[in-house]
């Protein structure tokens, strides 16, 4: 066990750690001890996570539009997420995006490193493990990959599969996010398209996002991605069978146990900036077990880089509230959310007004 203590720093994935014969227990780089003691009661009708019905955003019936409306000012005040169903895109697509990243974290160590980077979130594509190894205090028990889909479009070009499906798959679910962000502007008394203009969503950044958790010997002593919250406007996620995502609602983490077909939605920091703390950003974690491999599929939606973003004049006219947090040019921000200072921080507290 102590050899492979010793090796820890220099492994290319946590896959092949994990799949050691050697461990059996979680090496010192790694070891977070997890608080499970402040987890919600699944059963518990109070963490009942709310559920959207996407269809009838796009019922002719306004009636029903202006019902689902209304639920997401709730929704958006009181919890910051939700999970989308009848969203339109094929469960058939949603599978075959997570067989297709499970098929590149399969590949050889040695294929999966010409796609590492360096450290800034906004490139083609980025592979690696952990988070940011020169920055980490303790090393996370993921692989992950990310590369960016829009406004251009870039994809790893193994396993074969992958580019065909990554890009229906990023195509599909930019028009789910569109159609939330309309109506989530017209939730806060806004146009529908205020928050798509007033952010150059047609220039906005749009990235994939895959994580591999794999079986870890003790998962109550490691931690997949600790707590944190996304810097863009929206995030959309699937997973696979296995469970792991929570988020902190009153206080509790809540695992997110939601139907196969839907998407897990959750609201980001350029949101709460945009409408002056009225609708939060929700922090959220990664949790790993010792059952089966996890893989999560997150894809954030954000302004465009050059966008500088504040509370809405608008809004703060018509709550009549003074601006909570200055303006910040959207890639300033999140070289702000990765850059030391940050580490496991809020970086609300950098831009208090």
């Amino acid at each position: 066990m102590a050899q492979v203590a010793a090796q820890t720093m220099d492994v290319t994935s946590i896959k092949s750690l994990a799949e050691s014969p050697a461990l059996s227990s979680v090496p010192s780089a790694y070891a977070f001890n997890m608080n499970r003691n402040d987890e919600a009661d699944p059963n518990d009708p109070e963490f009942a996570i709310p559920i959207v019905d996407m269809s009838l955003l796009t019922s002719e019936s306004p009636d029903q539009r202006s019902k689902i409306i209304q639920d997401l000012v709730k929704i958006c005040q009181e919890w910051g997420f939700f999970i989308a169903i009848n969203h339109g895109v094929p469960e058939s697509l949603m599978k075959a995006m997570i067989d297709a990243c499970h098929g590149f974290f399969s590949l050889p160590d040695e294929e999966k490193e010409e796609f590492k980077s360096g450290n800034d979130v906004l490139e083609m594509f980025k592979y690696g493990t952990s988070y940011n190894l020169a920055l980490d205090k303790v090393l996370l028990w993921r692989d992950f990959f990310k590369v960016r889909v829009h406004p251009e479009f870039y994809s790893l070009y193994k396993p074969a599969c992958f580019s065909e499906v990554s890009m229906e798959f990023s195509k599909r679910t930019r028009e789910v996010a569109l159609e939330i962000i309309r109506a989530i502007s017209e939730s806060l008394g806004l146009e529908p398209n205020y928050i798509h203009d007033a952010m150059n969503m047609d220039r906005g950044i749009q990235m994939l996002a895959a994580n591999y958790y794999p079986p870890c010997p003790q998962p109550e002593h490691a931690i997949g991605i600790p707590h944190h919250t996304d810097h863009g406007l929206v995030t959309l996620l699937i997973q696979n069978e296995m469970n792991g995502l929570q988020v902190e609602h009153n206080g509790k983490w809540l695992t997110v146990n939601g139907p196969a077909n839907g998407f897990f939605v959750n609201l980001a920091d350029q949101m709460q900036i945009l409408t002056n703390g009225k609708y939060k950003s929700v922090m959220h974690r990664a949790t790993v077990n010792n059952k089966a491999t996890r893989i999560s599929i997150a894809v954030p939606h954000g302004p465009s880089v050059d966008t500088i973003i504040a509370p809405a004049p608008e809004l703060l006219e018509k709550e009549c509230q003074a601006p909570k947090y200055i303006g910040m040019n959207y890639k300033e921000y999140i070289q702000l959310q990765q850059s030391s200072k940050n580490y496991m921080k809020s970086t609300f507290d950098h831009i208090l007004a």
